[in-house]
């Protein structure tokens, strides 16, 4: 039985301790706030509870599979997973909308049919079918297996069947998700259903791989679903499959260093010089927190994967509102801005910034247990935004504004509400600027893979978003597998059959 030492308490970080844990290691698990979860943190004022992290969970196969490999109580015994239907209603710029079915590619076609236009649904639908081959060519090695030691091929090779493109008498093919839409999709209300899902993950469409077609697939294969009682009850859940395999956890805990021996870690020294032996140390921590964990020492090799620096954030505002939920309401709502360009140059230009109409994410769980009474209503509003943006009460104002359609009388039904701004992220999670890590993905030279879970210093092992397969919910889970299996196996280990 070894000595593991995990540094953070997130969700990558808890899901590698149940799985070591239950591999008969002795697991303490160090955290510097005084709670679990990482970003999946929850704000509760006057009866009213919120997300503040992510609201929905793509691919609960994974934490299924966690529970079912950490204990004899499976997921669904440890909370409440409600599949959302309609997956998520859409207002366009030009007035149009739509709502689109859970997990049912005949309903999304006719839908999108019907409000967009006949061919629309077709033209997505056919988009599904080459996304899925994507999914199929990427799923194993960028989500299943340690990342490869030739991650180069992963880097180089565009997986996203593009159709062919005549333009000024050349045939081309789509490489960004940007070239997907307009090539492709050629509406621009499909243009911007596509786009959110990858600027819901702070990622530029003009140069985000087409491999992002897997985004909007797995959402489309695998549901859209809502933890009763806000996702904080899946961190809760992992917290105490984690206690109950006998994962130690100290609080309030602030690793200084990770202290080396003979040339491999050996142990983690506490704020106050404490110092704790093991056999391995577990970093669940963004990349500038790990560089100044082990001061000195090259974490990456040269020529390997770099740490995504500079991503975006995310604004959230919390609203209170009075009168309950009207029958019948999306659980989730996109507004999409009216100007993408000005928009896309606002996130990711020299001048960044909020943009004039943000593409806004309105979530209204259908939860009794996030109000006081069915008389008032939860309501998250969710922005991508610039990392490191200072927000003013006009951004919060612009962000209403934008909200409105979604919220009918908003103004006048609001009783007061909470914002969480990029310095909120970065004081839970530790990420400059509070940056949110994106899903690793392959092709565009390898800029949206992330490091692998090894690292350059034997024992020392990375877990979480910000290490390989990358930022998400379900990735975070399959971190925790990954570098579990590392440790147990060792180098050898090649992922689950």
């Amino acid at each position: 039985m070894g000595r593991i030492a995990v540094i953070g308490a997130g969700m990558g970080a808890m899901a590698t301790a149940a799985r070591l844990a239950v591999a008969g290691h002795r697991v303490v698990v160090y955290e510097r706030a005084e709670t679990y979860g990482g970003a999946v943190r929850r704000f509760e004022r006057d009866g009213f509870a919120f997300d503040t992290g992510p609201g929905l969970l793509p691919l609960p196969a994974v934490y299924r599979d966690l529970f079912v490999k950490t204990g004899k109580q499976p997921l669904e015994e440890c909370v409440e997973l409600v599949q959302v239907d309609p997956s998520s209603r859409h207002l366009f710029a030009d007035g149009t909308e739509v709502s689109l079915p859970n997990a049912s590619r005949a309903g999304v076609v006719t839908a999108l049919d019907e409000a967009l236009g006949s061919g629309a649904g077709d033209r997505w639908g056919d988009f599904l079918i080459r996304a899925r081959e994507a999914w199929d060519r990427t799923r194993r090695p960028l989500l299943e297996e340690p990342l490869w030691p030739n991650w180069s091929v992963l880097a180089d090779r565009e997986p996203y069947p593009s159709v062919p493109h005549k333009k000024l008498l050349r045939t081309r093919r789509a490489t960004t998700l940007a070239e997907v839409a307009a090539w492709e999709l050629r509406d621009p209300r499909l243009t911007a259903l596509l786009e959110s899902h990858a600027l819901a993950y702070g990622l530029d469409p003009r140069v985000a791989p087409a491999s992002a077609a897997v985004l909007p697939y797995m959402e489309h294969a695998f549901g859209t679903w809502y933890v009763r009682g806000g996702i904080r009850e899946l961190a809760r859940a992992v917290y105490e499959r984690c206690v109950a395999r006998r994962v130690e956890f100290r609080f309030g805990a602030s690793v200084e260093r990770i202290v080396e021996k003979d040339g491999r870690a050996a142990g983690v020294e506490l704020i106050d010089g404490t110092v704790a032996d093991a056999d391995f140390v577990v970093a669940g921590v963004a990349p500038g927190m790990l560089d100044r964990l082990v001061a000195g020492t090259a974490i990456r090799g040269d020529g390997e994967v770099a740490a995504q620096r500079g991503a975006p954030s995310r604004l959230t505002v919390l609203l209170a509102l009075r009168g309950g939920r009207p029958e019948g309401v999306a659980h989730r709502t996109v507004v999409h801005t009216t100007d993408r360009e000005e928009e896309l140059g606002r996130l990711f230009g020299e001048h960044p910034g909020l943009p004039a109409t943000p593409t806004v994410t309105v979530s209204r769980p259908d939860d009794t247990a996030l109000v006081p009474d069915p008389e008032h209503e939860a309501v998250t509003l969710t922005v991508t935004v610039p990392s490191g943006l200072k927000v003013s009460e006009s951004d919060v104002d612009r962000v209403l504004g934008v909200a409105e359609p979604a919220l009918p009388g908003l103004r006048d039904r609001l009783l007061w509400h909470e914002v969480r701004t990029p310095a909120d992220i970065a004081e839970a999670t530790g990420a400059d600027g509070g940056a949110v890590p994106a899903p690793a993905l392959a092709a565009a030279d390898g800029r949206l893979l992330h490091p692998s879970n090894g690292t350059r210093v034997p024992g020392l092992f990375a877990a979480g978003g910000w290490a390989h397969p990358g930022g998400g919910l379900p990735h975070a889970g399959m971190s925790g597998a990954l570098v579990a299996g590392l440790i147990v196996e060792g180098p050898e280990f090649r992922g689950s059959q």
